[in-house]
């Protein structure tokens, strides 16, 4: 065995360049690998997390549609008629859940649920000056809210706490408070829908990270909210979810549909377009990645393949000695293997210092993420993918040249 890894070593020095060639091939291949998949899932985790940070798991609300047929169509319904009424104005309809609180009681008991957030949501318009911009207020119970969503840890100026001292006070989006030019105890006036107004005063200013909350929404107390829009203690519009399983919340929200009679809205629905996307960066990855490898291994090919017409007569000479076909296989998966675990792990090496470098350089999200820097995953499973992808490449890509070589007949060789 140690003569085959000889007569091996002999002949990759022999054809030290297009060894080393081979090798670089391999490193390429396996160190991009490594930087695209750390870096795509990178993204992915953190549009993930941002993603859940924001997003309740499971979200209840009353679905108020456009009425698409008259009553004249659901009467003569299956006859034929003639109908000149289209274009029906949609009933006025509150938006509120009509037994919230007994629903929210209701599912406190359940025990797949970590914390339930009842809340009063309206759009409005914040008046500041010649300054008007549209966004929402909601009302909560803001430990309640902490409980989902770590308000706490989100806070750039003023506690959470703070929101209870004061009847008409709110937490402010950052994006929101940049607009407005706002800070603590600064005043704003707000405009309801049904144009009441209301001047609230600024108490905290969070930050999700994510710009489309930061920019428009504001917290504050539910019987503040409630009392804007002029409605009772038992008003709400919203009760939103936090699972310990949050990939259960499709099954969760099936059961809770049929129970509550209400929509019901898990976070994958909610966001299904992102949840593509993923999976889109993810193929598209594999896929880029793979064929990297791929085309390292149409070089070992290639080089092994020149290698056995440059020393026919050395191999038929090792066979003509009584080496045999099995022997002359082993010196040929032998190379092959060696530039594949020498490239592997230097692909690695690679990879890990090109991924590390991107994760160094600052991004600058325009607001819209919670990040200084690029993201990058350095998951060890990637590694490893990495290592066994490229050392199976190289095995098969050198197969087929080393039986070849091990079929060479050496009586017609040495004649030649």
């Amino acid at each position: 065995m140690l003569l085959l890894f000889e007569i091996a070593k002999t002949q990759m020095l022999s054809r030290l360049k297009q060894s080393i060639i081979a090798t670089l091939g391999v490193t390429f291949g396996i160190g991009m690998f490594i930087l695209m998949i750390s870096f795509m899932t990178g993204v992915n985790t953190l549009l993930e997390e941002t993603m859940l940070s924001a997003t309740p798991h499971i979200r209840i609300y009353n679905d108020i549609g456009v009425q698409k047929s008259s009553v004249l169509h659901e009467w003569k319904q299956g006859k034929q008629f003639v109908n000149v009424v289209h274009h029906i104005k949609p009933k006025k309809e509150k938006k509120n859940l009509k037994n919230g609180f007994a629903i929210v009681e209701d599912i406190r008991k359940d025990e797949q649920v970590l914390g339930v957030s009842p809340q009063v949501s309206t759009q409005v318009f914040y008046n500041y000056g010649a300054i008007q911009i549209g966004g929402s207020v909601v009302g909560v119970n803001i430990f309640e809210e902490n409980k989902l969503f770590d308000l706490v840890s989100k806070m750039q100026a003023g506690r959470i706490e703070d929101l209870l001292t004061s009847n008409d006070g709110i937490l402010m989006g950052v994006g929101l408070a940049r607009k407005l030019n706002m800070n603590i105890g600064d005043k704003v006036t707000v405009s309801t829908p049904d144009g009441t107004l209301k001047v609230l005063q600024v108490r905290g200013i969070f930050k999700y990270g994510i710009g489309a909350i930061d920019d428009t929404r504001s917290y504050a107390n539910i019987s503040t909210v409630q009392k804007m829009l002029k409605e009772d203690t038992r008003y709400i519009t919203d009760i939103n979810l936090k699972l310990k399983d949050y990939y259960q919340a499709k099954t969760i929200a099936q059961a809770y549909q049929k129970r509550y009679n209400y929509k019901i809205e898990d976070w994958e629905t909610a966001n299904a377009t992102i949840l593509v996307s993923f999976t889109l960066r993810n193929i598209i990855t594999y896929v880029t990645s793979i064929t990297l490898l791929v085309v390292a291994g149409f070089g070992i090919y290639n080089i092994l393949n020149m290698t056995i017409y440059e020393k026919m007569r050395d191999i038929a000479i090792l066979k003509a000695q009584g080496f045999a076909e099995k022997d002359v296989l082993g010196i040929f998966m032998i190379q092959a293997l060696t530039i594949g675990v020498l490239g592997g792990v230097s692909g690695l090496l690679i990879g890990f210092l090109l991924s590390w470098w991107v994760s160094t350089i600052p991004f600058d999200s325009g607001g819209f993420l919670a990040t200084e820097t690029f993201p990058v995953n350095f998951n060890p499973f990637h590694y490893a993918i990495g290592i066994v992808f490229g050392v199976l490449t190289t095995i098969f890509a050198g197969y087929f040249p080393a039986r070849k070589a091990g079929k060479i007949d050496p009586v017609e060789i040495l004649r030649g």
